[in-house]
């Protein structure tokens, strides 16, 4: 895996906004540091049949890949909305793939396992080892920008914005993290304004790789204590920061890695230094082609 670059968002305003740009990583997801952390503490005797996990592709890749350098087999449970290109990505990998409907895939994460599947469980979310892999992003910021403000992060589970937390939690305590939330699923914000975990309605969008219907308990309790808040986004401010993404940034997100640059062209995450995690690119081609078609350039850019 590689250390990704910290680029700054060429934008006017209140706020100077960076860019985290895990899209870089080799599967294109920051989901290979929790993944390749996992395997590289587990028990050598655990991986000799192998590893799984439940993802809609992003952690699926990420375990996928350590398996294959590892020769070790790998099978991935997905819900049927994942995405294609996600799915080519895992079996070019070798994983072997398990398709099933969303509610069903979500009870693999709250129930941490899946009849019929051997070898060694990697959960994508609330695995301690993953978590601090996770975290391994937080401390990258703080080295290359020491006096941060805020951190947006994108909210899937929350094993990506409670690792970077805890980093910060230690290290720069000033600096608030906040989660970043799709309108089409966002368990979050509601939770932590009715303080206790509450359900939402989730709709499928292209916002595939964050939101749920509701939180994993294990991991309220993280949140609770750890994150400034949630800001949730809508589907139209994230198609924006996405063409903003690729017109100022030459950054390619996917829905997921745009809701965070989202929540902070909003304003909503006030001034001084911010950082977004942009968690991943993987979005289907003519998904995206459709997407910045139909998204207007930012004020004084022209096409071609």
């Amino acid at each position: 895996m590689v250390r990704t670059p910290l680029l700054r968002l060429a934008v006017d305003g209140p706020a100077e906004i960076f860019l985290k740009v895990e899209a870089l990583q080799p599967i294109g997801s920051f989901k290979l540091r929790g993944a390749g952390n996992a395997i590289a503490l587990a028990d050598p005797a655990a991986l000799e049949r192998g590893v799984w996990t439940a993802s809609a592709g992003n952690m699926a890749q990420g375990v996928a890949w350590n398996a294959k350098r590892l020769g070790i087999p790998c099978t991935v449970v997905v819900p049927d909305h994942a995405p294609r290109a996600k799915l080519d990505a895992i079996e070019r990998l070798g994983g072997r793939i398990i398709p099933v409907p969303v509610e069903r895939w979500w009870r693999v994460l709250e129930d941490h396992g899946y009849p019929g599947i051997e070898g060694l469980f990697i959960h994508p979310v609330s695995d301690p080892a993953v978590i601090a892999g996770n975290g391994t992003i937080g401390l990258e910021i703080l080295e290359d920008l020491p006096d941060v403000d805020t951190v947006l992060v994108p909210w899937g589970g929350g094993g990506l914005s409670c690792g970077i937390a805890a980093a910060l939690r230690v290290l720069r305590p000033e600096a608030r993290v906040f989660a970043a939330e799709i309108e089409t699923a966002a368990p979050l914000a509601p939770s932590l304004a009715a303080g206790r975990p509450v359900g939402v309605e989730y709709r499928a969008s292209f916002v595939d790789g964050i939101g749920a219907k509701s939180l994993l308990p294990e991991m309220w309790p993280m949140a609770r204590e750890i994150l400034a808040g949630s800001f949730v986004v809508s589907l139209e401010e994230t198609k924006a920061a996405m063409g903003m993404l690729v017109s100022r940034a030459r950054v390619v997100a996917e829905g997921a890695g745009a809701v965070p640059v989202a929540a902070a062209l909003s304003g909503r995450a006030g001034r001084g230094r911010i950082v977004c995690v942009v968690s991943g690119g993987n979005i289907d081609r003519e998904k995206l082609a459709e997407i910045l078609a139909e998204t207007p350039l930012p004020p004084g850019e022209a096409k071609g």
